[in-house]
């Protein structure tokens, strides 16, 4: 499971290098994705916000490459869930993992569509003076936000560890600048599946179902649904005295080990019936493997990256 950890940096100072945002690879085809994109439409990156992404885009994959970690695509909707986080975030001066609603990254991507899994990395900084925001301005102040986040040195390098990690192959990446305060946060995504048929949300003891396609990736290894308490409201106070987050609750709902999976398997398509007993938000964690196991066995996680991140609200 991915934990990440927190950095604010203060600071009272402005960058003077200029960003250069007319050369961004691939800028008509992230366009056409940016245009498509329906999904908090109110959080759309305008054309120039878009090339100073694509730019960081670059940085964060020139910092992949140097670990032997192969280059992520921009994510539009994962990019969306972090403009309106970092919004959010330096409007009401704080850094967190959790926005005023109590909800943690997993559950801002789901409820925004996603169902892929994400982990998150958080940067902020603030002046007492004021910004002459410019797009040279921005783009410094994403490329610092990073390197914060390159220059950890372990056991603290959740940050570090997470931009190399080499099953992400998506990556959001949201900033919000006022006069006084700048927020980044890079998402990083892990898409291998195609879902359909997700519902939002089901009734105490409605039978539902999730339709998971691999797409020749390999075969579903293990679902683990984790139960928690519908996030509330938090003050700002709450939030700035929390740290990392973690990928997963407390409480075990329900596990499917491969051979029961199998079950459900239709060519590469597999459909699995679900039904909840208790309110709550039941977090899906979908692993798979390159070899199908039709038999019981010893199966572990360890070491494995969950390939989703379907969360479903159980109500009365």
């Amino acid at each position: 499971m991915i934990i990440s950890s927190i950095l604010v940096i203060k600071s009272c100072f402005l960058f003077s290098q200029r960003a250069e945002i007319t050369g961004a690879s691939h800028f008509e085809h992230y366009k056409q994705l940016n245009e498509k994109e329906q999904r908090l439409h109110e959080y759309k990156d305008e054309d120039e916000a878009l090339k100073l992404k694509l730019l960081q885009l670059d940085v964060i994959n020139k910092s992949r490459k140097e670990y032997s970690a192969e280059p992520v695509k921009l994510d539009i909707l994962a990019s969306r869930v972090a403009n309106k986080m970092c919004r959010e975030a330096a409007n009401n001066n704080y850094v967190s993992h959790w926005n005023l609603a109590g909800e943690k990254p997993y559950h801002r991507y789901a409820f925004a569509g996603g169902y892929d899994h994400i982990a998150e990395n958080a940067y902020g900084e603030w002046t007492s003076d004021k910004y002459n925001i410019t797009n040279s301005l921005i783009g410094e102040m994403m490329k610092a936000g990073h390197g914060s986040f390159m220059a950890e040195r372990a056991p603290n390098d959740g940050h570090k560890k997470n931009i190399i990690d080499k099953t992400h192959n998506f990556v959001g990446i949201g900033y919000f600048i006022t006069d006084g305060q700048f927020r980044y946060y890079e998402e990083f995504i892990d898409r291998y599946l195609e879902f359909e048929n997700i519902p939002a949300r089901l009734k105490i003891n409605e039978p539902g179902s999730i339709t998971v396609n691999t797409k020749e990736e390999g075969y579903l290894y293990y679902l683990i649904i984790y139960r928690e308490k519908l996030p509330g409201p938090m003050r700002v106070s709450q939030l700035s005295r929390k740290g990392s987050y973690d990928d997963y609750s407390n409480e075990d709902y329900l596990k499917i080990p491969a051979w029961d999976l199998a079950r459900y398997r239709t060519g590469t398509t597999y459909k699995i019936p679900l039904k909840f007993s208790k309110e709550g938000l039941y977090y899906i964690h979908v692993f798979i493997d390159k070899k199908e196991h039709t038999g019981s066995s010893a199966l572990s996680t360890k070491g494995k990256t969950s390939v989703s991140g379907i969360v479903i609200t159980v109500m009365r």
